[in-house]
């Protein structure tokens, strides 16, 4: 069977290897590293050196909230609390392959998705309008708790201790509280009413916006926070998922990790609207006035969502085109919004710090002004936050992080129509990851590359060299005896197996081997 031989360009200057039009070095970026100074730690690294890690493991706990069977009084409680609108929601069927490639184009140096046409982020009007969680009002914040604060506080605020089985630490297990819990009588005396909805709210809290990847657990510290209902309800609640939300995009583009958590209901929904991939259909006629908006993607949907796989939908996003990009998707839901919701969208242009717990955030909207309906001029420098240990850098208290979000009404970015969009791109397409997955696979090229120097290794072997002057036999031997070295073993070292490779091809092109081996090889010198 004929083998099919490659065509092969070298470019000295670029010191870049070309196989049948597929570049081996050709640089995705960032060209200008200023900006996304964390490339080498980033997943989009490992997957240009062809390392896939397959889908993250989407730790949103909510199939069994459902179970979970509300009185009227415990509803006023949890409507009081700021969760009114957000119970709605509950179970959400979330596409593990769209998140793991959204996770590939979100940089933590930006808090943005780094994609073709521009940066693009989730805000927090997007917050309210998907979750209709409050994103005005008090920071999220709470004292630490030793591990063994955990029994006293839920012996005081749920009225029953867990046993060693019941919790990790200070984690509680969220079958625990469903069991014990998840049914509170009519009849139930006012304290025992606030007990069990104490430990629903946590619950929910914990399964979904606050979910973390230890497995169905929840922290304890946020018991405290719902012990009284109405201070509960003056929280910003909405600020402080996305704080959460922003740091686990963060930590999953770690190239070692393999699970991902907060509210991934957000991420999937904010998808939904901005980009054409994955999106499903609606069914006709469904109804669309339903709030909060994610309850729109949550309805029956027509026909089966296509499968796709995360390679799969990494290429539809390196190649997004603007018709596949909705900026403005919620221009027209004014009669949908509840008047409270309403009247604070305008925070999703406040450039501030959002808080949850001991987690601190920046909220930056400046970078995406598209989303509002306005052009995007360069954004202003973002200050390098990262601490030694990956997490906010704790030099900046959690005190001067309140501090910044009790300004979140004053820190309105405006836009300004006669900015001129090109002067972004072209700055962004120098500081930015262009694409992160190659349009050829590293193993097809290779195998590619193999065959033919196998062919142009069995074509030095029984080359006869009686007519050679001296130095073009020694020419050909040294050829053969790096196409040897190269094929033991090529695919052990690719590095390596590519230098090996460039050698053969400047021999070729710097002595008549050119000629031998022209009918094995077509070689360009760029």
């Amino acid at each position: 069977m004929d083998v099919a031989i490659p065509n092969i360009t070298f470019d000295e200057e670029d010191s870049q290897i070309e196989i049948s039009g597929h570049s081996l070095r050709n640089d995705p970026g960032p060209h200008d590293p200023s900006v996304l100074y964390e490339q080498d730690e980033h997943i989009s690294s490992a997957v240009w050196e062809g390392l896939e890690r397959g889908a993250l493991r989407c730790h949103e706990h909510t199939s069994k909230l459902e179970e979970w069977k509300l009185t009227g009084k415990q509803l006023e409680l949890v409507e009081k609390a700021g969760f009114k609108y957000f119970r709605k929601i509950e179970a959400f069927s979330l596409d593990n392959q769209l998140i793991s490639a959204l996770v590939e184009r979100w940089r933590k140096e930006t808090n943005t998705f780094h994609l073709p046409g521009g940066e693009m982020t989730i805000t927090l009007d997007e917050v309210a309008l998907n979750l209709g969680l409050a994103i005005d009002g008090e920071p999220v914040v709470a004292v630490e708790l030793e591990d063994s604060s955990a029994i006293p506080v839920c012996e005081k605020l749920l009225g029953k201790k867990p046993t060693s089985n019941d919790r990790r630490g200070g984690f509680l297990k969220l079958s625990w509280l469903k069991d014990s819990f998840s049914h509170c009588p009519d009849i139930a005396p006012l304290e025992q009413v606030e007990q069990c909805t104490r430990a629903y709210l946590l619950y929910l809290v914990g399964s979904t916006i606050f979910s973390t990847t230890s497995g169905n657990t929840v922290p304890v510290i946020f018991l405290p926070l719902f012990e009284d209902f109405e201070k509960a309800g003056k929280y910003a609640w909405g600020a402080a998922a996305l704080a959460f939300l922003y740091r686990a995009l963060g930590n999953a583009t770690s190239k070692s990790q393999s699970t991902i958590s907060g509210c991934l209901t957000l991420l999937q929904c904010w998808s939904y609207w901005h980009l054409n991939i994955g999106r499903p259909k609606l069914n006709q006629g469904q109804a669309l006035d339903a709030f909060p908006l994610a309850l729109r993607w949550k309805q029956k949907l027509s026909g089966l969502r296509s499968k796709c796989d995360v390679v799969q939908y990494r290429k539809a996003l390196d190649s997004l085109q603007p018709c596949d990009v909705e900026w403005l998707p919620y221009h027209d839901m004014d009669e949908i919004v509840p008047e409270d919701i309403k009247d604070t969208l305008i925070l999703g242009r406040s450039r501030t710090t959002l808080i949850c717990l001991d987690k601190a955030e920046k909220h930056l909207p400046d970078r995406c002004l598209r989303q509002f309906g306005f052009n995007q001029p360069i954004p202003q420098e973002v200050p390098q936050w990262k601490g030694t240990d990956g997490e906010a850098d704790q030099s900046k208290s959690i005190a001067s992080s309140c501090e910044d979000w009790s300004k979140h009404r004053d820190q309105i970015v405006e836009g300004e129509d006669r900015v001129d969009d090109s002067e972004y791109l072209l700055w962004y397409s120098n500081i930015t990851r262009k694409f992160v997955g190659r349009h050829t696979s590293l193993e097809s090229m290779f195998r590619q590359t193999v065959a033919g120097m196998t062919k142009m290794l069995e074509l030095a072997k029984t080359l006869s060299r009686e007519d050679m002057f001296p130095v073009n036999q020694k020419a050909v031997e040294n050829i053969k005896n790096i196409l040897n070295e190269s094929l033991k073993n090529p695919f052990s070292n690719s590095k390596g197996f590519l230098l090996h490779l460039k050698i053969v091809v400047t021999r070729c092109v710097s002595h008549y081997c050119l000629e031998l081996f022209g009918n094995v090889f077509t070689i360009n010198q760029s």
